[in-house]
Formats: C-alpha cells, structure tokens, sequence
C-alpha cells in the first residue's frame, strides 16, 4: 500500500525533544502534543503543549540553506537581550545548537496571549478610534526599539560597522541571483540603479528588526498594547529608518479582503477608518526620535520593496527545493515582480 510522504518541516521527533527539553528547562515534562502553526514562510513555528504549560518552538528548516539564512540563534540572543527594555518580547527558556536533537537548531519561549493580523485595513478593530490607538502603539513600540541602548544590553556587535544599506543592498542581490528561478530584468535593473540612488551614510545606528510588519506584532485581546513583537530572523544593527520604510511599504500594497496573507491599503479610504496617513505616521515617529524630518524617504520604500522582493524569491527557491515551511510558498514567487514594480515607483516618485 503506497504510504503518503511525510513533510519533514512538520514533523518533530518528540521522544527525543521531550527528554532534551525536560533535561534543560525548569519544571518541564512531558508528554509533548506539537502543532505547527500554519503561518510564516521562514522558520517552522510550533505550539508545544505540555501538562504544566505551552510553549512555542521555532527551528531553522531542514536541508541546504543559502549562507546566513534562517538564523534562529540570532533570534534567541537578540530576544533574551530586549528582555528587560520597553520593546514586548516573549520570554526565552532554551537554545538548542545540537541539530542531532530534532534535524536542525531551535529555540524555546513562552507562549503569549494575543492576536495577530494580517490586514493593514485592521477590520478586526471595533472602531475608528481603536484603529488609530492601534497604529500609535505600532509607533511607540518602533520607536522604543530604536532607542534601545545597544551597548547596555550587549548587542553593540550584533551587526558589521559601515554603511547599512551598502551591505544590505549587496547582500539580498547576492541572494537574489543565488534563489532566481526564472530571469528578471526588474529586479536586476534594480540591483543596478539603487546603488546609485543610495543616500551618504549619515551615521545612525539602532537595533533594527528587518521584518517590522503587522502580522509580526502580537496584540493584547483588548488591543490597548503590543504583547510581543515576533520573528527576529532578520534583525541586526542598522539604519532605523529602514525599518520605518518597510513598515509603511505595507501601507503601500494591494488591499485584500483575505484575512490570512498581507493585505496593504492601496485602494482604500484610510482616513475614513481612521487610519492615519503615511506622512502623519512618519510625522509621529519623528516627534518620538527627535527628528526634523526624513529625506531620501523614497530611497528607503525602494529599498524596501526590493528587499522583500528578494525574500520572496528565496521562498520560493526553497520552495522548489521541497524545504519551504508553508505549503503555498511557490505562489509567493508570483510576488517577486510586483513588488519589483512598485520599488522602481518609489525610486521615480
């Protein structure tokens, strides 16, 4: 009888992460349930549900990955340093860097109550004014973030010196030419012309996330805070405005009325859902980073988009490969032009 194929993302070898759990964090025991939660292209995320409590396990796939990739050690570190500031984080309990334990390295953290959304549009709000408060609080949190004190909570050589955007430019054209399937010449075309458009390093540097977006913001069930901002892969130090753009490059993308993939604005009446614009929500992190304004702002939405850009089409490179966490990460390719599309209208506005 012909057995069907197991996907080896979705398994874990409980017996063995059972005993290896229980050997290293407190109070913990078996036996384990694992449900893999169904979100998220990048790192496997699982729901561990044990007798004294639940847990969340997030593990780098299995197979070859392109250098630098799927960092969940980083993640760990950076995530047991913010433990004490004002950005909301789930607490930590264990790196494991043996891949013999379950195929490959992974982390242990609390599991946090709480609600993630995918649409920019925020329907799940009960009113105009919750919607605004919430897009305030993804404010605050992005500026706490920015003004954490590196050096005091040991992440001062979390990233390389030098010119942040040089190095992210080189790098994701680097992973793009390493994870393109089909040739596209907007996307090289970028790689080209954006060098060119880049600002002169003016200096600034914070812990940045790298993946600062709504469905990466965990919020209470009241929706009054920020419980935890989630997936760390892509963090480091850099350039805060970086961040800053990638979050309002969202804003920018096609509304859709799935409630279960990133939907953006464009085409919508935001301030008829009291949504604030894009210049009043860069306004408003100015005033909490002491800034007089922001320039080269398009350069940063092109860099944005391209750089998503770019991560898309590694999904779908792991995808074709048979390794990418969510089954429907092929579709992701078909995002690769688009968003290569609105970077070269940013650059142009």
């Amino acid at each position: 009888m012909h057995q069907p194929a197991i996907d080896p993302i979705a398994q874990l070898n409980l017996p063995e992460l059972t005993a290896h759990l229980s050997a290293h964090i407190s109070g913990f025991e078996g036996p384990v349930a694992a449900e893999k939660f169904s979100g998220g292209q990048s790192n496997p995320t699982f729901k561990l549900t044990t007798p004294k409590g639940i847990y969340v396990l997030r593990r780098q796939p299995p197979g070859k990955l392109l250098k630098s990739a799927h960092a969940v050690d980083r993640e760990y570190r950076v995530l047991a340093a913010l433990a004490q500031t004002d950005v909301p984080v789930a607490k930590v309990y264990h790196l494991c860097e043996d891949p013999n334990v379950i195929g490959s390295l992974f982390y242990v953290m609390e599991f946090c109550e709480g609600n993630v959304y995918w649409g920019a549009a925020l329907p799940e709000a009960r009113d105009n004014t919750e919607r605004a408060a919430m897009y305030d609080e993804m404010n605050r949190v992005l500026a706490a973030l920015h003004s954490v004190d590196v050096t005091a909570v040991g992440l001062s050589d979390y990233g390389k010196p030098g010119n942040y955007f040089a190095r992210q430019l080189e790098r994701w054209s680097t992973q793009y030419a390493a994870s393109e399937l089909t040739p596209i010449a907007l996307m090289h075309e970028l790689i080209d012309t954006l060098p060119t458009a880049m600002p002169s390093d003016d200096g600034r540097v914070a812990l940045v996330h790298g993946d600062f977006r709504l469905d990466n913001l965990m919020f209470s069930q009241d929706h009054q805070r920020i419980t935890a901002v989630l997936d760390w892969e892509l963090s480091t130090l850099g350039h805060p405005l970086a961040d800053l753009a990638y979050q309002c490059m969202q804003l920018r993308l096609p509304y859709s009325a799935d409630r279960t993939s990133m939907s953006g604005l464009l085409g919508v009446d935001a301030k008829s859902l009291g949504i604030p614009s894009e210049q009043a929500y860069v306004a408003r992190y100015c005033e909490r980073m002491g800034l007089d304004g922001i320039t080269h702002w398009n350069f940063y939405l092109a860099f944005s988009f391209f750089r998503l850009a770019a991560i898309a089409q590694g999904v779908a490179k792991r995808a074709s490969q048979g390794n990418a966490s969510n089954k429907k990460a092929a579709a992701v390719g078909a995002m690769v032009e688009p968003l290569a599309q609105f970077a070269m209208q940013s650059l142009q506005e």
